[in-house]
């Protein structure tokens, strides 16, 4: 289950994850963001899929990583349950994501995200590794 904190905010719904490296927030809000959209627990693991995004600094890259996650969903119907392996560079992010195909007799939706947004967005270095908040239109 991701750690994560939940954050309200009018018509959004933000997180804010943290991690001891910059890979690791990364794979806590994409953990996260799935779980805002159906239970974690009840996500399938039979699939894998490797995603590519470049972004110019990590709060581009991680709007674009998420985006391109939550277009999993939208546009495939496949869910994430966990992040495998990230190969992060200043400019480029790779996952290895774990998942596996909706199934609404067996999944619940909780919540649907439209847009991951730059609204409020933050990713920086703290005292016990790495932050980063973000915010999606519900």
């Amino acid at each position: 289950m991701p750690k994560y904190k939940k954050l309200d905010h009018t018509a959004d719904i933000g997180i804010e994850v943290c991690g001891k490296r910059k890979e690791d927030v990364f794979i806590s809000a994409v953990e996260a963001m799935e779980d805002l959209i159906v239970d974690l627990k009840s996500i399938s693991a039979d699939e894998e899929k490797t995603i590519t995004v470049i972004g110019a600094g990590e709060e581009d890259l991680l709007i674009n990583f998420l985006r391109e996650a939550l277009y999993l969903f939208n546009g495939n119907g496949w869910l994430i349950k966990h992040c495998r392996a990230i190969d992060l560079s200043p400019q480029c992010v790779t996952a290895r994501l774990q998942g596996g195909k909706y199934n609404p007799q067996k999944q619940q939706m909780k919540m649907e995200i439209k847009a991951i947004t730059y609204h409020q967005l933050s990713f920086h270095k703290t005292a016990q590794g790495w932050k980063a908040r973000v915010f999606f239109d519900v």
